[in-house]
């Protein structure tokens, strides 16, 4: 009997010259290795926080554009015009675009990204004015915190998915370090096995220095229970892009007392302390304590504990309300280590913001990037918390992310029928995560969801007032009394008071007149994120309404005073979040005035928010005294609990 031949080799196989980690979805079909995609974005300016209109005009010699790019025209000091940046977006898409103006540039990244765990990690809401007891942390509930998910860390694949979104994050990473920069890679036991050879093949071996330990604390309570070792450590890989550039400071702690006791025991005459040592050849000598610089660091840090094991009033300073958030000394040391003040600064999965806080107080500029809207909004507050915070931006890719993300999730348009085969699966896919399904045979209703109509705004532009009564025209067509509409953004004023009006202005005003039921709801962004779509865990928020009034002094001064605030149809939302509000200001967690809005960038002249440990609000804000007379535009910007934007328009003559 013949034996057949061996059959071809399949497409896609290829020769493995070198060891490397290797996952179903790192190569293709044609065993060639998919490429991370460089995507360069714009960013756009969408706040500007510490620094007054006058004063970047003065700084810039222009007034700002009604969409205000960055445009990378800073120094790279602060005495350049150097502004710090916080950004809000998928940070492969906002790494990538960084590489036009940072690629070399940037002299420490550290990043802390998720473990995966398949966990759910929590972010607790406080609500209104009571004040959560912050050395209860053993409790499950809290009196006057709401529970919103921060991050999921469950991954579609299992560690195929997450190295598959580890890996071209780090790729692009490399790029941005300078030729003196490091990267701190914090890690837990479940993936520091598979991302430190990731960081050996794309940083080279040789440049992958240590693996630092940090044990964070002893374990007690819950944490000891169970029939296994307890974990008590995480892992910090410390890779540099050149070893032989590297910037590097030596790191001492001090002698512990024991220590002190035993070595340094003994004085001269004019009373030194000091201890002998005894060098090649028998010679003894003397070794002072004012003279020395103590232990070397090692790569077992055990003097740094995790935030809940901290002293209480240095927790209550620090702590945000996110689960994973990381001690500030930690992030203090690692930047030290790594960088001299001036330098540059990165952490693209910034969470509550501790690298960017600890950089802020030691004098370093930083970028800080995440995808979630409280990690953006906890880390604004936190930086206003922090005594002369220098000014920063707030920036995002809008729509231009949203556009690549349809495009990339929908398939691109090669003709007209693709074009609207894309558009009808971004329709589909909006209103699946809505729990509505798509309808046929109308030009502005999508979907229905129960007996309600439903209209899906575009990615790239603001639902106007004309769009909805365009909806609006085709509901009453069909005799339907409910119509929902989605969209990403709003035309200015399109849901804001009237007082003519009444609630919701005067698009609500015109629905009722119809004698329609009228919803305005967000899309999240979270619907671009996979993560999170997954799971079916899309909340679509109403649009809230927001009441704020001028209030002239006597000698000209003006003040702004918020007269309501409120969100539509509450029976909707969580009994936890309605059980815990008693007054309309309950709702607000921060606000914030821009006294001369020009439909441009937001610029925070006055601002006033909650922290976890003062929790009164403020409803009118410091007085504010024009220099010239003429009209002005004031523009009044709420974060609700839920972490949604809301913003009043108000216009007023300085005579």
């Amino acid at each position: 009997m013949t034996t057949p031949p061996d059959p071809p080799d399949p497409p896609g196989r290829f020769e493995i010259t070198r060891a490397e980690l290797v996952w179903p979805g790192k190569y293709d079909a044609d065993g060639r290795r998919r490429e991370t995609p460089r995507i360069d974005l714009p960013f756009q300016v969408i706040e500007r926080v510490n620094e007054s209109r006058a004063d970047r005009e003065r700084r810039t010699g222009r007034q700002q554009s009604l969409f205000d790019f960055y445009e990378g025209e800073e120094g790279d000091t602060f005495e350049d015009g150097w502004r710090n940046k916080l950004i809000w977006g998928d940070n492969l898409l906002v790494t990538a675009s960084l590489l036009k103006e940072f690629a070399g540039k940037i002299d420490l990244i550290y990043i802390d990204p998720p473990f995966a765990t398949g966990m759910d990690f929590l972010f607790k809401i406080q609500v209104g004015d009571s004040k959560t007891s912050l050395d209860n942390r053993e409790s499950a509930t809290l009196a006057s915190a709401l529970q919103e998910k921060a991050y999921r860390d469950t991954w579609r694949g299992g560690i195929d998915g997450y190295l598959s979104f580890m890996v071209p994050r780090l790729q692009v990473i490399k790029d941005l370090l300078s030729d003196a920069g490091s990267l701190f890679l914090h890690v837990g036991v479940q993936v520091n096995h598979y991302l430190r050879v990731a960081i050996e093949q794309i940083f080279g071996a040789h440049n992958v220095l240590d693996e630092i330990i940090w044990s964070y604390g002893t374990p007690s309570g819950g944490r000891a229970g169970g029939d296994k070792l307890v974990k008590a450590h995480e892992y910090i890989i410390y890779a540099t892009k050149d070893r032989n550039h590297r910037k590097f400071h030596k790191t001492y702690l001090p002698y512990s007392e024991k220590y002190l006791r035993e070595r340094f025991n003994q004085t001269d005459e004019q009373g030194r302390i000091y201890q002998t040592r005894k060098r090649p050849g028998g010679v003894i000598e003397r070794q002072y304590l004012k003279d020395s610089k103590g232990v070397p660091l090692s790569t077992v840090w055990a003097d740094i504990k995790q935030t809940y094991a901290m002293h209480l009033a240095k927790r209550a300073r620090e702590e945000t309300g996110f689960q994973t958030q990381k001690p500030e000394r930690l992030l203090d040391r690692i930047i030290e280590i790594s960088t001299d003040p001036g330098d540059l600064v990165a952490d693209f999965f910034c969470g509550s913001g501790t690298t960017v806080a600890a950089a802020e107080r030691l004098g370093r500029r930083w970028i800080a990037c995440d995808i979630g809207r409280w990690g953006v909004h906890v880390t604004r507050k936190r930086l206003l918390g922090i005594e002369d915070c220098r000014p920063f931006e707030v920036l995002n890719l809008g729509k231009y992310e949203r556009q690549y993300w349809q495009g990339a999730a929908f398939g691109p348009s090669l003709d007209k029928k693709d074009e609207e085969g894309a558009i009808y699966e971004y329709l589909a896919f909006v209103l699946k995560l809505y729990s509505a399904r798509p309808v046929a045979g109308m030009t502005h209703i999508h979907g229905r969801k129960a007996s309600a109509l439903v209209h899906v705004g575009a990615v790239d532009a603001p639902v106007t007032f004309a769009e909805v009564e365009q909806a609006l025209d085709e509901c009453q067509k069909v005799a339907q009394k409910e119509l929902h509409i989605l969209g990403w953004e709003w035309e200015m004023g399109l849901a804001g008071p009237n007082e003519d009006q009444g609630t919701g202005g005067l698009i609500q005003a015109e629905a009722r007149r119809r004698g329609l039921r009228l919803k305005l709801l967000r899309i999240p962004r979270e619907v671009m994120d996979p993560q999170v779509t997954d799971m079916d865990t899309v909340r679509f928020f109403e649009l809230a309404w927001l009441d704020a009034r001028v209030v002239r002094g006597d000698d000209g001064g003006v003040r702004v005073e918020l007269r309501g605030f409120a969100v539509p149809h509450p029976e909707e939302l969580p009994e936890a979040a309605r059980a815990l509000v008693s007054k309309w200001s309950d709702w607000i967690d921060y606000w914030a005035v821009d006294w001369d809005f020009r439909a441009d960038t937001f610029m925070q002249g006055w601002v006033d928010y909650r922290t976890r440990t003062d929790r009164p609000l403020r409803l009118v804000s410091d007085e504010h005294r024009y220099e010239t007379p003429g009209k002005y535009r004031i523009l009044v910007k709420v974060v609700d609990i839920f972490g949604n934007d809301t913003s009043q328009v108000l216009d007023i003559e300085i005579p």
